[in-house]
């Protein structure tokens, strides 16, 4: 399906990001694999090349200035383009009541799940643009678009992270052929979700493979670019 692309995710060292690359791999695609976590990058890069998959391991560090600048330069110097870009990576702060959100930890938000997603955007343009169906895809949350008590501080971050994306699609629409999509998994078994919901039963909520099933089939068809997509299926 993906023979001849090239794909990077974000994140890629567990959950929604690592089942995305590994799905992705299956289909033919060589998976750029990113994350701050190098060990477990290798451990879904073993997986992938396991299955027959190719892969790139590329630790960075979101947060790092230039960390997304010297990823791009990397990936530029062996590859003439870009076909998909999942931007998963996001980090989420301590819930707490607006009044008393934690500023420096905000600020890390920030940088993670908007900042560097400007600054992934604004180094992988021109390599997106290279390729004759550059695509975007941007996991978003719920309280992107439904306040929610003391989820202020992650909630507000994720709100600017779809309207940068959706303003994006507006400006490459006419004159690339760029497409960008954003996709809300809806409650997934994953890390971040059980540090926001420790009591919950991981069982009792869908894994990430149902996601990165998802995520596959929408690359693989024609969406018009602004598409949105919730992904509710049960566990």
């Amino acid at each position: 399906m993906f023979e001849g692309q090239v794909a990077l995710v974000t994140g890629a060292s567990r959950g929604i990001g690592a089942a995305t690359a590994q799905a992705l791999a299956a289909q033919g695609a060589h998976v750029v694999l990113t994350g701050r976590d190098t060990k477990a990058l290798e451990l879904v890069e073993d997986v992938i090349f396991a299955a027959g998959g190719s892969a790139t391991i590329a630790p960075v560090d979101l947060t790092e200035p230039d960390g997304i600048a010297r990823l791009a330069t990397a990936v530029s110097q062996r590859w003439a383009k870009l076909d998909m870009l999942v931007v998963n990576a996001a980090l989420l702060p301590e819930l707490s009541s607006v009044a008393d959100i934690d500023q420096k930890a905000w600020n890390k938000a920030f940088t993670v799940n908007v900042l560097a997603t400007q600054a992934l955007i604004a180094n992988f343009d021109r390599l997106l643009r290279a390729s004759p169906d550059g695509r975007i895809i941007g996991l978003t949350s719920n309280v992107a678009s439904e306040p929610r008590p003391f989820w202020a501080a992650y909630a507000s971050t994720k709100a600017a992270f779809e309207m940068l994306l959706e303003c994006y699609a507006l400006e490459v629409a006419n004159i690339s052929k760029i497409r960008v999509a954003i996709v809300n998994p809806g409650a997934t078994r994953t890390g971040m979700r059980a540090r926001a919901y420790p009591g919950e039963d991981p069982a009792s909520v869908k894994p990430p493979e149902v996601v990165a099933e998802c995520i596959v089939a929408l690359l693989s068809q024609p969406f018009t670019t602004g598409h949105r997509e919730n992904i509710n299926s049960p566990r």
